[in-house]
């Protein structure tokens, strides 16, 4: 599987519990970006390796690898709305983030994040949804998980050891996929 046809059409479903973190992580490797292949503007923004000592820019940044990880858990492909809900979930479950931070953060990935990490006017709509999901969910904050010592364990059983309630995602997909019909990464979802 090529790059281009892992993005527009791999993922693993919020319905899959059985696939490991190591096995859904190889089909990604064949094809996925590296580290090195994302802008710098973007990793600068999202990887904490780029913060400042004592501060934090956006909460909940991670590495790229614990980033796709959490793809894994929360049922989501490559495509922009994909990451919108990602990062905003990811953000949204560390209770911290505050309005101006949303807004500064939707104003980068609008505005500054070149083509094709940007976000459009839905994307975001999804990012901000998906930060407050994230925000009334009970599980651990996604970006404090070490998935390298989950990485043996089917996906199911990750989501439950991190207290991802299933069932609070699948309801939001379900708005998701009849808010945008039209979008193929949001009618995959369930």
């Amino acid at each position: 599987m090529d790059t281009e046809d892992l993005i527009n059409n791999w993922f693993v479903s919020i319905n899959e519990n059985d696939i490991t973190l190591k096995d859904a992580y190889k089909v990604l490797e064949n094809g996925a970006l590296m580290q090195s292949d994302i802008p710098l503007i973007v990793q600068m923004i999202e990887n904490p390796k780029y913060d400042l000592p004592g501060i934090e820019i956006f909460n909940g940044s991670t590495d790229l690898f614990n980033h796709d990880m959490i793809h894994f858990l929360l049922g989501r492909g490559f495509l922009a709305k994909d990451e919108a809900f990602v990062l905003g979930f990811t953000m949204g479950s560390t209770n911290r983030v505050t309005a101006m931070e949303e807004k500064l953060y939707s104003f980068f990935t609008k505005y500054i994040y070149p083509k094709p990490y940007n976000f459009d006017d839905d994307d975001l709509v999804v990012f901000k949804n998906a930060v407050r999901l994230g925000y009334i969910s009970n599980c651990t904050p996604l970006n404090t998980v070490d998935f390298k010592s989950l990485f043996e364990l089917p996906v199911g059983e990750v989501r439950k050891k991190v207290g991802l309630e299933t069932d609070l995602i699948k309801a939001y997909f379900r708005i998701e996929q009849n808010d945008f019909k039209h979008c193929p990464q949001s009618t995959r979802l369930l």
